[in-house]
């Protein structure tokens, strides 16, 4: 296994095709996370690499003021202390000078991140990627940035996001599976080491501030507990502000195991319409207004996870009415799969002379739906329900937030369209807002 390659991947640019191959072996442990990772990393300091390259650290204001600034070459994170003391002491404190070292911040410019991993859904489910499920905010951001048509799936929820906040094979993670399946051997049992940085710890430490909402399922099952320790869980992994849920899975109503920080939290006692989609949203959005208050020019990277397409399905009663009304599965699982794979052609995210896998009748009887059967109308409606799970997203909240903030401009958006799967998208370095 240690010849296999990527290669023939697209990307797409405004619906034009780009090719490139990349030569790796998908099995080592440096190759298809490093590239995902450079994918956030290449984004988000674009704008501090040509600062960088002229002065490995610059202070900005006055040397010794409290108000003085730094940015600082990332060879060394967390950088060396700055011991030396610029003021001066005398006997009398009005002959002294005070000093205080320049406190680190990004070089002007630096970009706003915003990942975004939706759970469990899969590369031909939005419409951005052909999908019959509308999603017009990321068909937006896809217009204007790029579509990833070529990605490396662990298959597994917990391997792909250590990969995906680390840079890393999900093996070198501790991740070789879900932590609920780990085991005490090397590469599986469900520890981050120290040694191995998140994105939010090396961003943190070039001054952004870190966020993460929704979905931990990187924790170890012993050290969920209200007394921790912390260290494994988003807090103790380089992001300051943690509101989301620990494990694989929760209800969207009653959230038993919602965490903020470190503190188990139960909102839906006191709130009968408490819904953690909504919830995780307003949190997230209040989050980046906060930030933007205080400091519109402090750049902030947020990750965000929803749940709501992973199991249990809890959309509310409104958007499975709107997913009904739009009748998209009535004509079947065969003809929506005909459907889907025309869209990706149109799109260009699957090549002009694919060809539709035919049924193995051999193996397994073909679906019969949409003959009408008790199995088939069941069918149905749980292809209705979690397409509402899926719009419920709030994806199209974030987009207006974003548009509306003073820092709206430099806020640069990553989508990947399943934990598990392929389907990332990302909204170029430049141009109109998202």
């Amino acid at each position: 296994m240690t010849d296999g390659k990527i290669g023939g991947a697209a990307l797409v640019r405004n619906n034009r095709n780009i090719n490139y191959s990349i030569e790796g072996d998908l099995m080592n442990s440096k190759t298809w996370p490093t590239i995902l990772t450079a994918l956030i990393a290449a984004v988000t300091l674009a704008a501090c690499a040509t600062q960088q390259a002229k002065a490995p650290e610059k202070i900005y204001g006055t040397p010794g003021s409290p108000s003085a600034t730094a940015t600082i070459s990332g060879k060394q994170l967390p950088p060396p202390p700055d011991t030396a003391f610029g003021g001066k002491i005398e006997r009398d404190a009005i002959d002294s000078t005070p000093y205080w070292p320049p406190r680190v911040v990004p070089p002007k410019g630096a970009p706003n991140i915003l990942l975004i991993i939706t759970d469990d859904a899969g590369y031909g489910v939005s419409s951005t990627f052909g999908g019959v499920i509308p999603t017009p905010a990321m068909d937006r951001i896809a217009e204007m940035g790029l579509r990833y048509t070529h990605f490396h799936s662990t298959a597994v929820c917990s391997p792909t996001r250590a990969s995906l906040i680390t840079g890393r094979n999900h093996h070198q993670m501790g991740t070789g599976s879900i932590p609920e399946l780990s085991t005490g051997y090397p590469g599986y049992n469900a520890i981050m080491t120290k040694d191995k940085a998140t994105i939010a710890r090396i961003l943190k430490g070039h001054g952004y501030v870190t966020s993460w909402f929704g979905k931990n399922h990187n924790t170890p099952d012993l050290q969920v507990s209200k007394i921790g320790p912390y260290d494994q869980w988003p807090i103790g992994l380089g992001f300051d502000y943690f509101y989301g849920f620990m494990g694989g899975d929760t209800s969207q109503w009653q959230p038993g195991n919602l965490v903020r920080n470190t503190t188990y939290i139960y909102p839906f006692d006191d709130d009968p319409d408490f819904n953690l989609i909504t919830a995780m949203a307003d949190e997230a959005i209040e989050y980046m207004r906060t930030v933007d208050a205080l400091n519109p020019d402090q750049p902030f990277f947020v990750y965000y996870a929803p749940g709501a397409t992973h199991a249990p399905h809890h959309p509310t009663p409104e958007w499975i009415e709107k997913i009904s009304d739009m009748h998209l599965f009535d004509d079947g699982w065969n003809t929506l799969r005909e459907t889907i794979f025309a869209n990706q052609k149109r799109l260009g995210v699957i090549p002009a002379e694919a060809q539709l896998t035919p049924w193995p009748e051999d193996l397994i009887s073909p679906p019969t739906w949409p003959t009408p059967t008790t199995r088939s109308a069941a069918s149905s409606r749980r292809s209705r329900i979690w397409a509402g799970s899926r719009c419920r997203a709030s994806i199209c909240r974030w987009r207006r937030r974003c548009s509306s903030t003073t820092s709206g401009d430099r806020t640069r958006p990553i989508h990947i369209c399943r934990s598990a799967g392929p389907g990332p998208l990302a909204r170029r370095s430049r141009g109109p807002r998202w």
